[in-house]
């Protein structure tokens, strides 16, 4: 599957038992924490050392409650806390993504 153009491809997609081997692995935390696996979407998360992947991490750790990790990877991906819910800063990260063509 190709890189989903928008935001309604992307809930398509979630249809999918996994998600594709070609999307980035940035994408592919999203999808993991959109199908509600915390744990996957970490794994690929903490292995991702750039803005994006620390921008994932700490949306990862604010939906886990831990909110000073939370602030701490945040910090490192150049954002603010976020004062949006979850679901909608998951939403927001995921058209960003799609928007850059990651």
């Amino acid at each position: 599957m190709n890189l989903p153009e928008t935001y309604s491809d992307f809930e398509q997609a979630l249809q999918a038992s996994t998600p594709p081997a070609t999307w980035p692995e940035g994408l592919k935390a999203l999808w993991f924490i959109a199908k509600g696996n915390w744990e996957a979407s970490h794994d690929i998360a903490q292995e991702l050392h750039t803005p994006v992947g620390s921008l994932i991490h700490g949306h990862l750790h604010r939906v886990e409650g831990d909110d000073w990790n939370a602030k701490y990877w945040y910090r490192k991906a150049g954002k603010s806390y976020p004062t949006e819910s979850t679901s909608e800063e998951l939403k927001n990260i995921i058209k960003k993504m799609l928007q850059n063509g990651s």
